[in-house]
């Protein structure tokens, strides 16, 4: 059977990021994707325009619907919006027994709009980040996360094992941000058994709407086929830095990636 897999997250109407983006990344992965919309944005390349959320009761509802029905393989966390719709999230969360949860922990838009509330931040360090199996923070958001400042690679992972503190199984660390004058990223990858180094070739671009949600997705993918965290990032950066590589050049912001290209290397969607 194909594995089920869960994106609970807030829409893109650009399609590039958000649960359009999970779902299209789903697909690709040869998953079969499910959402909980937590809030609706208005939105484009050129940044976000207006964020809607649903109501909380709507969004304690699409998670009974799914756990009646579903048996959920793996899924995944995006935008949350607000404390209130969190803790509503990780109750759910909670209650269904949902595993392994992949969590995204997105605060910022790439066009610099704040996602998520202030005041909710400490409810994503105590409720959200304890539940996760793995998180998925960039730099600015691990600087939150961990209360510290991150400029090199020790500070990377000293700020993802503080991140480990608060609970998460492990802590997947992003290097997109850093050194944009680097010819490649560096992502750190720590359990609390190891830390794994992850590099990949930087790509010159600012197309990359987008990518922290499809690569979220891609490990949830991974993840729900029984494939080991280590073995899921990988594949997941790979796949990522591909479809970077093809991005379609689509808007005039940050456009989004290529998710038709989140295939093996004869072009087919994997079987699970």
């Amino acid at each position: 059977m194909r594995p089920q897999v869960l994106t609970i997250a807030g829409t893109d109407s650009g399609g590039g990021a958000g649960i359009q983006a999970d779902l299209k990344t789903f697909e690709e992965r040869g998953v079969y994707g499910m959402s909980v919309i937590v809030a609706v944005t208005a939105q484009n390349t050129k940044g976000v325009q207006g964020i809607f959320p649903m109501p909380v009761d709507s969004i304690v509802r699409q998670m009974e619907s799914i756990a009646d029905d579903f048996s959920i393989a793996a899924l995944k966390t995006g935008m949350l919006f607000d404390a209130e719709r969190i803790e509503a999230v990780v109750d759910g969360i909670k209650r269904f027994k949902w595993r392994p949860l992949v969590v995204d922990p997105v605060m910022i838009a790439k066009g610099g709009t704040h996602l998520v509330a202030p005041e909710a931040i400490a409810t994503i360090k105590k409720k959200l980040v304890p539940v996760a199996d793995v998180i998925t923070p960039n730099t600015p958001e691990a600087e939150v996360l961990s209360e510290m400042t991150i400029r090199t690679d020790q500070d990377r992972e000293h700020a993802a094992r503080l991140i480990l503190k608060r609970g998460a199984g492990a802590v997947l660390l992003k290097g997109g941000h850093d050194l944009v004058t680097s010819e490649t990223v560096r992502d750190c990858l720590v359990t609390r058994e190891q830390t794994i180094w992850l590099e990949s070739k930087r790509i010159d671009t600012v197309h990359t709407h987008g990518t922290g949600c499809t690569l979220s997705s891609l490990i949830t993918a991974e993840l729900a086929k029984g494939h080991p965290l280590e073995d899921s990032v990988k594949t997941a950066k790979k796949l990522l830095t591909r479809a970077i590589s093809e991005s379609p050049g689509i808007g005039h912001g940050h456009g989004p990636i290529a998710h038709w290209v989140l295939r093996d290397e004869d072009g087919e969607r994997l079987q699970s």
